[in-house]
């Protein structure tokens, strides 16, 4: 590969760093042409970009970053793709569903989710992991529940009260 194309490479790959904040090393070498396309599709639909990449290349566009990849570099080594994303638990959830007992399709290396480093045992946490929206639904409910609590009290006390009056008022004197 010539040096141009290395440095244009290079910037591709800055950019799709500065575009997605998190990202997911993984290993599909083991894919024949229909299932890598079953597999772009549905990364397409999930909003995942895959990207095959040079390991070096990579690793260059990480340091440009200003990126410390020192806890997962044991990841750049063989077949690497890239899946590039903006919430962090979508790939780890696609590669969970993906991989069957009998057969990992996508083999995890390592991951770089909410800007922490995680290493190839981790999908169990990455899938796990609550996206920045779902965290926030969560803290909304919770704020929300002693108000509706308040006012469901409030409703049912008025007509109570109502009932006691009205029984007051029909009664006989």
């Amino acid at each position: 590969m010539k040096k141009e194309d290395k440095v244009l490479n290079i910037e591709k790959l800055e950019n799709l760093l500065g575009e997605f904040a998190h990202f997911y090393v993984t290993d599909i070498a083991g894919l024949n042409a229909e299932k890598t396309s079953a597999l772009r599709r549905k990364c397409f639909e999930k909003e995942v970009k895959l990207v095959m990449v040079k390991n070096n290349l990579f690793c260059k566009a990480l340091e440009n970053k200003g990126i410390d990849y020192a806890q997962i570099a044991s990841a750049f080594k063989g077949t690497s793709a890239i899946m590039f994303c903006n919430t962090g638990n979508v790939p780890g959830k696609m590669i969970k569903e993906l991989n069957t007992p009998k057969e990992e399709i996508v083999k995890l290396k390592g991951a770089y989710v909410e800007e922490c480093f995680y290493g190839a045992d981790s999908l169990e946490t990455l899938a796990s992991i609550k996206s920045k929206n779902e965290l926030i639904a969560d803290v909304i409910a919770l704020l929300q529940s002693p108000a509706k609590n308040v006012i469901s009290a409030l409703q049912s006390g008025s007509n109570t009260i109502h009932g006691v009056l009205k029984t007051l008022g029909e009664r006989a004197e």
